[in-house]
């Protein structure tokens, strides 16, 4: 019964959040953009071929060795003593060539309640030539960011699991280089991702046994960074996610797995500025200008929605030094900065598998929809998955990205009485 309603009410958020941003009434004019950016992008960057199949949806996938990039509290429901995985994805090949993303991961049980992991993932922008103002050229440059991980879960009891992953990141974009008379200098992070998974075979809907998976994750909490000694420091990407999963055994060969995610950032959303007498003056929303744990918690309701003009086009003054604002458009601004993930996996005796899913972020909010697919295949301790991205829309450079990934499971399978806590 608690799957049952847990399932139900994360489809109803992402429901809600859907149809706020594409329900009846609500126009162009109503959506006024205002996109939330990061620093250190590449950390919220999916190398995972499974998931990518599924439309970023992974959240409450069945654990592997990508799951500590996803949800390391899951590895504590692996079926495997241990896995390693490797990853490798060709990134923004519309625009360039040499760019991309490989990510390693593994991980361990040690007794019975406990699991180790850790990844390390790096991004290659490829070769950029710095030139200066006159368009002479001042060095050839690799920039080059990577994140070092190590996570631990421990299991509560049967169903359920907590993790907690330790990070270090390190972005070197400009390799010291002097511009305008300010030294740059590569941005270091420390960051915390922390997760819950609860799982559960004891589902029966429709005479179809099955298993129902939840997992919620707060993925980057960690320092804001700079890339110079007097630049305005900027956020990571914290992000929040809810994801179910269920998984319907059809038969002896054949099972079937929906997966959907929700994801919102917990980083401040920009606020509106207007120049007021001579002076930028804030007319909605909050300042953004705020520590790592108030913006996390201000990131929930400081959206400043639609903010109304006169036949001038300057903001109408409420008399009391507030300016107006769309009745509703303010939640439903924090309803469009909610994402969705969401796939399906088909398993032909485990060694054959077929995946889809869609992803979807609004318009306003950076406006990455997509179709994907993909192909996985298992043979003893070997098993390969393969994703391809569809965008929607011409000329997104994230158009026909494609994922690789390569695993290998070291260990013998956990038995029921050793994945069953004391």
């Amino acid at each position: 019964m608690l799957s049952h309603k847990l399932l139900v009410i994360n489809l109803f958020v992402g429901f809600l959040s859907f149809s706020q941003a594409n329900g009846q009434g609500v126009t162009q004019n109503d959506i006024q953009l205002n996109t939330i950016t990061t620093a250190l992008p590449f950390l919220g960057i999916n190398p995972d071929s499974r998931s990518g199949a599924m439309g970023d949806a992974g959240t409450a996938l069945s654990p592997n060795s990508s799951s500590i990039m996803w949800n390391t509290a899951m590895l504590n429901f692996s079926e495997a003593k241990s896995e390693i995985g490797v990853s490798y994805t060709p990134w923004l090949r519309q625009l360039t060539n040499d760019m991309h993303l490989s990510y390693l991961s593994g991980y361990s049980r040690v007794g019975e309640r406990h699991v180790i992991g850790g990844a390390l993932r790096y991004f290659s922008l490829g070769e950029i030539t710095f030139t200066d103002n006159a368009g002479n050229t001042i060095r050839e440059f690799k920039p080059n960011e990577f994140e070092l991980t190590l996570g631990y879960a421990f299991k509560l009891a049967e169903k359920h699991s907590i993790g907690v992953n330790g990070k270090f990141a390190y972005s070197n974009l400009t390799g010291g280089l002097v511009t305008q008379g300010t030294e740059t200098k590569a941005a270091i992070a420390g960051i915390a991702d922390i997760s819950y998974a609860y799982r559960t075979e004891d589902i029966n809907w429709f005479k179809v046994n099955g298993v129902y998976a939840l997992g919620v994750t707060i993925t980057n909490i960690g320092n804001k960074v700079a890339y110079s000694a007097n630049a305005r420091r900027d956020f990571l990407p914290t992000t929040l996610k809810i994801g179910n999963a269920y998984t319907a055994k059809i038969d002896k060969y054949n099972s079937l797995t929906v997966s959907v995610d929700i994801a919102k950032l917990l980083v401040p959303t920009p606020p509106v500025y207007a120049t007021i007498n001579g002076e930028q003056t804030l007319i909605s929303g909050k300042n953004n200008d705020v520590g790592v744990i108030a913006g996390m918690v201000q990131s929930f309701y400081d959206a400043p929605g639609r903010v109304l003009k006169d036949e001038n086009g300057d903001p109408i003054d409420n008399g009391d030094g507030t300016y107006q604002v769309k009745k509703g458009s303010k939640f439903g601004e924090e309803m469009r900065e909610i994402m969705i993930g969401s796939g399906l996996e088909y398993w032909y005796n485990n060694i054959f598998a077929l995946r889809g899913g869609y992803f979807y972020e609004n318009i306003s909010k950076g406006g990455r929809q997509f179709f994907t697919m993909g192909v996985g295949f298992k043979y003893n301790i070997f098993s390969f998955d393969f994703s391809y991205l569809a965008a929607l829309k011409r000329n997104n450079p994230l158009a026909n990205t494609m994922r690789f990934t390569l695993r290998f499971t070291l260990g013998d399978k956990m038995n029921d009485k050793e994945s069953k806590p004391e």
